[in-house]
């Protein structure tokens, strides 16, 4: 069967299925790398930084190359395909841990945040895989393709924070190990891509519009709340997580108890997506939208009632359900928007401004923490009342959305 959208992808849900199971081992074994060094890459820094302020740093500077990386390496994919973006992407991830543990080992910031900014290129191309999912599925697999391949960081969240425990104090010099092993895992991982059986990307058809400009995508209501709501998902989850681990230690807990807070954040972040995508085909991706906003909005709640170990553990699950339904909806939203030959330009250009927010929201990270002083309690408040207007923001773009006539949504 033919997408009259796209007349030269064939649509085979069998097919589908394949790549989706490869795209979840990718997600699962390569995506693991990133819950390691979320884990340790704020500790690390606070370990070489010159100022604690600038401890968060790292985690930032991955965040930015994944959002410079988004334009171009979309319009490779769009050229050579989705497999050449993927390979590009695990080297860029074992390139980014190499120079980051030569950093660690030469106690040099300044090159351990050069090697964060490459391990962004891998962040980058590991976003494309739910995009990937959807590119040889039926409308109605579509969504659930999308929510599959995300529930493959439910075994990352496991294995990532379980060998920062393991590797944590491998070597003389701390997270040195973890470094190294993230490399391998990169450098070992990459061969997943050799069996995805995707189709080149959609040419312009005859007879067919130009593909909008970015300010003609922008105005489309359905592209433009997809697109807010997806960066508001985002870069409050990674306010909140990049926070976390400093607030766990600095309030007195182990850099393990902080590892098993993240796992159990990484765990809810994903496992939802088992029956996220089956919602989403019921419910309507808007529903499920406004549904992750709230319970973001009840993270935040949940953290400011204070910083116990289980007060930690149930803002941060929380606020991984809330990503799971936030940028899931999102995705399924954007991915019904556009047309198949618009899909490069549509798709570099919402993770550049998805990750553009993260990395701010990652600098905010470090700002809001040392907005107290040494009172790390302070800084963690200020973390979490920042979260309101943005999600007064989001919500407000979904309600407008619903209110319009239905002819301009369709």
């Amino acid at each position: 069967m033919t997408d009259a959208t796209a007349p030269d992808i064939v649509i085979d849900d069998a097919r589908a299925r394949r790549n989706v199971a490869v795209l979840v081992g990718a997600q699962a074994i390569l995506g693991s790398q990133i819950t390691m060094i979320f884990v340790v890459g704020g500790l690390a820094g606070l370990m070489i930084a010159p100022s604690p302020a600038l401890a968060t740093l790292p985690i930032s500077l991955i965040v930015f190359g994944s959002m410079t990386t988004a334009p171009w390496l979309s319009a490779v994919m769009q050229r050579f395909g989705r497999k050449t973006g993927f390979f590009l992407g695990a080297v860029g991830g074992a390139i980014g841990s190499l120079i980051a543990a030569t950093g660690l080992y030469l106690d040099s910031f300044p090159m351990f945040l050069v090697g964060s900014y490459f391990t962004g290129i891998y962040m980058s191309a590991q976003g494309f895989y739910r995009f990937a999912a959807a590119d040889t599925a039926s409308e109605a697999f579509r969504p659930k393709a999308i929510s599959y391949v995300m529930a493959g960081g439910l075994i990352s969240a496991i294995i990532g924070p379980q060998l920062v425990k393991v590797t944590n104090d491998l070597t003389v010099v701390p997270f040195l190990g973890t470094y190294a092993v993230a490399m391998l895992i990169n450098l070992a991982g990459m061969a997943m891509f050799l069996f995805l059986d995707l189709p080149p990307a959609p040419k312009p058809r005859p007879g067919a519009a130009a593909i909008r400009s970015r300010t003609a995508l922008l105005k489309d209501p359905r592209i433009a709340v997809a697109v807010i709501c997806a960066m508001v998902t985002y870069a409050l989850m990674n306010l909140m997580m990049t926070s976390t681990p400093l607030a766990v230690v600095g309030c007195g807990f182990t850099t393990g108890n902080a590892a098993d807070v993240v796992t159990a954040h990484v765990i809810a972040m994903f496992a939802p997506s088992f029956f996220t995508g089956h919602l989403i085909a019921r419910f309507g991706a808007t529903r499920i939208v406004a549904i992750g906003l709230l319970c973001l909005a009840a993270a935040g709640v949940v953290a400011l009632t204070g910083v116990e170990l289980y007060q930690f553990f149930g803002a941060l699950v929380l606020l991984g359900i809330g990503w799971n339904f936030g940028f899931i909806g999102a995705t399924a939203m954007l991915q019904a928007a556009h047309e198949p030959e618009e899909r490069g330009r549509v798709q570099g250009m919402n993770d550049f401004l998805v990750f553009g927010c993260v990395t701010l929201a990652s600098l905010s990270s470090g700002v809001l923490m040392n907005s107290g002083g040494t009172d790390v309690v302070a800084g963690w408040t200020a973390v979490n009342i920042a979260m309101i207007p943005f999600l007064t923001l989001a919500g407000g773009a979904l309600i407008w959305l619903s209110l319009r006539p239905k002819s301009e949504t369709a």
